[in-house]
């Protein structure tokens, strides 16, 4: 009989939380591979097997799976709860045969944190805050930062199942919803040690006792919000609903100009998006809105737009947006290759930004820039000329009423040419690279 690795779902309280078949497949197995604590609790029912502790070691898992079924001995991987629920399995299934492979999974520890709330949970976002410690939450925080996802899915979600980590504790998670400015839209409940003698499963709390809170570890955090989910305006808003500089004007991309911008930049949810010369952040917010499981990374040079784009940011609640002081190109080589960048100020950089902008795009993506001089008009264009892109231009003059006695006239903005660039689509000729 060909052997099988079997994923097995185990719960706090061991051997009492299997089945019947889940029991005799662990006793049949010759190697057991779990984590630590799931070796700890179970040591009794796996004595007779060889162990492999997986802390730390996740990507040794396949290897050691394929040789003991290469020996055609049976192989158990222990898993805590559902392994398909942000579990091993997931993880496991795609790089193994599938039909040596068989799961018999448990009650997950989500479904039993919502039994002890009495809370129905078929509406929730589950999330898991399981990775390599990146700290406490700070606000601009990439996507690289365990909490990430977390931080997104609050501002889109009215119910989240949060599996936590001994790093990733409820009170460091009701922080991120202080520093996000969500903390009164959620009230927190935290299960921990589910099916053990010890168990503690909270009422609801606000975040502000839960950012206080000391729970064991396991445990899992239900987000519920308490007020109603907004549902923001994504594009298109005014003018003065951003802080800006005021000199004559504000200094901001005009609403007009905005709406075109963004569109000529072919924008999907999980863009990545460069902002180069944010000013008041107009543009990348509301691409941020536009790509809510993206990021835009943004920058600006001048110390006066600083407060205004991080006023803009917190008053529009937006998370999934890094600003930085500073002027390009510095920092951007610490930036992922983007789908879209928008230059909205150059610094007298503008060849070496073109170039660099192009040279990082990803493939299909689109490069726009906003000018109102002809001098930078004409550098851009003979820019794009010489780097072989393929480019059009667009001119926006936006004409609005304004009153004049007890009538309206037509008050015209400035003129803006809209530069939109893409990657060649036809071969370039020889001294320039491909992209």
């Amino acid at each position: 009989m060909q052997a099988m690795c079997s994923f097995i779902g185990v719960l706090d309280n061991g051997a009492a939380s299997l089945s019947q078949e889940a029991l005799q497949t662990l006793h049949a197995a010759q190697h057991v591979i779990a984590g630590s604590r799931l070796l700890e609790i179970m040591a009794d029912d796996i004595s007779h097997a060889q162990h492999y502790d997986l802390t730390g070691r996740l990507k040794q898992v396949p290897g050691w799976i394929e040789a003991a079924l290469a020996k055609n001995q049976d192989v158990a991987v222990l898993a805590t709860g559902d392994p398909l629920c942000h579990g091993i399995a997931g993880f496991l299934a795609g790089k193994l045969d599938k039909s040596r492979l068989r799961i018999l999974p448990n009650l997950s520890t989500i479904q039993l944190a919502f039994a002890e709330l009495k809370l129905p949970w078929h509406t929730a976002r589950i999330v898991s805050v399981h990775s390599k410690d990146a700290g406490e939450w700070q606000r601009g925080a990439t996507p690289e930062h365990n909490l990430y996802e977390l931080a997104q899915r609050c501002r889109q979600h009215d119910l989240l199942a949060i599996l936590t980590s001994p790093d990733n504790t409820p009170a460091r998670i009701a922080r991120m919803l202080q520093i996000e400015g969500m903390a009164d839209r959620f009230q927190v409940a935290i299960a921990a040690l589910l099916t053990q003698p010890e168990q503690q499963v909270s009422g609801w709390l606000s975040c502000a006792e839960a950012a206080k809170s000391d729970y064991p570890d396991p445990n899992v955090v239900i987000l519920k919000r308490t007020t109603p989910q907004p549902f923001p305006v994504l594009f298109g808003l005014p003018d003065d609903s951003f802080s800006q500089r005021k000199p004559e004007k504000g200094l901001i991309t005009k609403r007009e100009v905005r709406a075109v911008s963004l569109a000529r930049m072919q924008l999907t949810r999980r863009s990545i998006v460069w902002d180069i010369g944010a000013g008041s952040g107009s543009v990348g917010l509301e691409a941020a809105r536009l790509c809510s499981e993206g990021h835009v990374f943004a920058i600006e040079k001048n110390t006066d737009d600083i407060a205004n784009v991080e006023q803009n940011q917190a008053a529009w609640g937006i998370s999934n947006y890094s600003f930085m002081h500073g002027k390009a190109p510095q920092f951007l080589d610490t930036w992922p290759d983007p789908d879209a960048v928008f230059i909205g100020g150059s610094g007298g950089e503008l060849v070496e930004l073109i170039a660099l902008c192009l040279g990082r795009l990803r493939p299909a993506g689109w490069l726009v820039m906003n000018f109102v001089t002809l001098e930078n008009l004409s550098t851009a264009v003979e820019t794009l000329k010489q780097l072989g892109a393929d480019w059009d231009v667009c001119q926006i003059q936006a004409s609005r009423s304004s009153p004049i006695l007890a009538m309206h006239r037509m008050q015209a903005e400035n003129p803006v040419w809209i530069v939109s660039a893409t990657h060649s689509l036809q071969p370039i000729s020889s001294g320039h690279d491909e992209h």
